[in-house]
């Protein structure tokens, strides 16, 4: 395959989040923003030098969709989830564009990101030198989604960073990058299996496990959400769509281990109460809720002891 076809809408920026998760859950292998507010108090940054850019109230949220897809379809499809969402102000457009375009216009846009006091994701292409005590995960997401920047990842590194004390074993469940388990590895966790369901997020999880030496402990294979997994873990951790994490609940408290905890993010908030009233069903409690913008990710606990416990 050589060529992708793109997918642009443009929308107010207020828009970014629900229009973003419209074109993912229709299909595109990545997102990119194009705001005139980013050239904002840029002059000096790094010494460059920056055009002189009109600002509009609007973005252009621009989806990539691999030649195989039908875009009459995808388009249908995304206009209906506009109307869905009560979204009037839109406009869609369709283009093709060439693979090698797409592989190199986008890294422009991904820099050194700062997660946690102490966590930051670095692209492989880029030279960064850490600071006394700080982890560096090396990431190049390739053709899978997750560059770690998205609020649904944020959000998941945290919640990551507050169950995590060293020694546990980890279930990432579409791992997508791997930057959810690299990130386990770091903290302290002692095995981590991932698992996803696209042979394309098996092989960039692998190069970017690879890619930082120090985490040897992470084991990637093939798989349908839990489905047939046999290792029990102190942690699950999940960041895809609502409508998937909603199927994975049964699977994951019959793994979870006594006190343990499943992470799920990846939530938009007209989801959130089916996400939560499925793990609920299946006998977790709500530990931690974060909200970032319109999407939600929550920490979720297999304990007979509520006390901690939101409602507890």
């Amino acid at each position: 395959m050589d060529k992708w076809q793109e997918i642009e809408v443009t929308v107010k920026r207020d828009l970014e989040e629900l229009v973003s998760n419209l074109l993912i859950e229709t299909g595109s292998q990545g997102v990119a923003i194009s705001d005139t507010a980013d050239y904002l108090e840029q002059e000096n940054r790094f010494g460059e030098i920056f055009l002189d850019v009109e600002q509009s109230d609007q973005i252009v949220v621009t989806g990539y969709y691999p030649d195989t897809m039908d875009l009459v379809w995808v388009r249908e499809r995304i206009e209906q989830g506009l109307r869905d969402l009560a979204i009037e102000e839109a406009r869609v457009s369709v283009t093709e564009l060439a693979e090698e375009d797409w592989a190199d216009n986008w890294k422009k846009y991904y820099e050194p990101t700062r997660i946690t006091h102490d966590l930051t994701i670095v692209p492989s292409w880029t030279e960064y030198e850490p600071m006394a005590g700080e982890k560096v995960i090396r990431l190049d997401p390739g053709m899978a989604f997750g560059t770690g920047t998205h609020p649904t990842t944020k959000m998941s590194l945290f919640a990551l960073s507050q169950v995590l004390r060293g020694g546990e074993t980890v279930i990432d469940v579409g791992t997508g990058s791997g930057v959810l388990s690299i990130a386990s590895s770091l903290m302290g966790a002692k095995e981590i299996y991932a698992y996803d369901l696209d042979d394309v997020a098996v092989r960039v999880a692998e190069e970017n496990i690879a890619l930082n030496q120090t985490v040897a402990n992470i084991q990637v294979a093939a798989g349908d959400l839990l489905r047939g997994v046999p290792h029990e873990a102190d942690v699950i951790v999940a960041n895809i769509l609502a409508d998937i994490l909603v199927h994975l609940t049964q699977d994951a408290y019959r793994l979870v281990k006594p006190e343990g905890y499943l992470i799920m993010s990846g939530i938009i908030s007209d989801k959130w109460e089916l996400v939560k009233d499925k793990a609920e069903e299946a006998g977790f409690f709500l530990e931690t809720h974060l909200i970032q913008g319109e999407w939600h990710a929550c920490v979720f606990k297999k304990t007979e002891n509520r006390s901690g416990v939101i409602g507890g």
